[in-house]
């Protein structure tokens, strides 16, 4: 299974085969993966449309109007799936444009009035209100039962000479808010080899943002220890270490990341890492207290634990509710458009 094909979902909606649907984006991997993943969970092949406005408009967003595009025009979909900031003067224009009839979703705090659409979900850490607000505390993405177990598969030949239990490690990188220094990843790496020495075997996943020294630290650091490290080549084994593995540490930097991990049922160490003393770190630090309290994840101490937990799943509450609401909107739309009856 490639990035673009999708197993077929179990449709929420009715008739999903005569609904059109877009995810509107900037074109930022983090955002496509929750549009995509919430337009699976309904049912819906969703078309990726791309948004990347110019000076003044890009200024203006979220408030302002939306720059003309020719890749934005009607026929208006029946459903879309915008996240955002750059995507926000688009989901109202589309709304307006199409009468009311286009049901819009955003993903993420729209930053106006989430009045301005018919159905916004924001995580929990934002701290959105409103009658047609869902909040929760991991965010929506692509992953599934069965797509974990098709990429454990893909990837099991890979890792069957390491012994168990294994680890699958996600490592981020600095951020606006997180740092990850050459000095800190020398840490980490120093954890992880003593993990490994205590009979622990790493499946290890560097990002685009975890940076060459840093990743080579790590790789020198395990090279002869019982762990593989990706090395950006070929397809990415994410899922399939996900899939295959007994525990997870992941760094703290992605909420999507701890989110992901979170959704295996399987221990999660979060590892925490120097804040820039950024503005937005109270966010973050509200998202790790929320996930420690459901049992989910815990602080990563320098070793293995064990627990268990009911899986954190996202995407599947968030797709219900909008399946839900949807329909009351097609129900509305039909009583609008309906015919008077003929009096006898």
């Amino acid at each position: 299974m490639t990035e673009n094909e999708a197993e077929p979902p179990k449709s929420l909606i009715t008739s999903p085969e005569k609904l059109s649907c877009w995810v509107l984006t900037n074109g930022m991997a983090g955002f496509e993966t929750q549009g995509r993943g919430i337009a699976e969970a309904l049912g819906l092949a969703p078309v990726m449309k791309r948004v990347s406005p110019s000076p003044p408009w890009k200024w203006m967003a979220p408030w302002g109007p939306a720059q003309p595009d020719g890749n934005i025009a009607p026929p208006w979909p029946d459903i879309l799936i915008a996240s955002g900031r750059q995507s926000i003067p688009y989901a109202r224009m589309i709304r307006r444009k199409s009468g009311g009839r286009t049901f819009t979703v955003v993903l993420q705090d729209p930053r106006i009035a989430p009045s301005n659409f018919d159905f916004v979900w924001a995580p929990a850490h934002d701290r959105l209100d409103g009658p047609n607000v869902l909040s929760t505390v991991v965010s929506p993405h692509r992953l599934t039962r069965a797509r974990l177990a098709e990429e454990a598969k893909l990837f099991a030949q890979q890792v069957a000479h390491l012994p168990r239990p294994r680890v699958a490690v996600l490592i981020g990188g600095t951020n606006s808010v997180y740092r990850l220094t050459e000095e800190t990843a020398a840490g980490i790496a120093r954890k992880l080899a003593a993990i490994a020495d205590k009979g622990a075997s790493l499946m290890v996943t560097p990002s685009r943002r975890t940076g060459e020294a840093q990743t080579k630290i790590l790789k020198d650091a395990l090279k002869d220890r019982s762990a593989v490290v990706w090395d950006g080549t070929g397809p990415n084994p994410y899922f399939g270490f996900l899939g295959l593995a007994d525990a997870v540490i992941v760094t703290c930097d992605s909420v999507n990341m701890v989110g992901e991990a979170a959704f295996t049922g399987k221990p999660v160490h979060v590892i925490e890492l120097d804040s820039g003393q950024s503005r937005k770190e109270a966010k973050f630090r509200r998202f790790l207290d929320a996930i420690y309290a459901t049992g989910a994840a815990r602080p990563f101490a320098g070793r293995l634990e064990s627990w268990v937990y009911e899986p954190l799943n996202a995407t599947d509450e968030i797709a219900e509710a909008i399946a839900s609401r949807f329909a009351a909107h097609r129900a509305k739309q039909a009583a609008r458009t309906r015919p008077q009856e003929k009096k006898g």
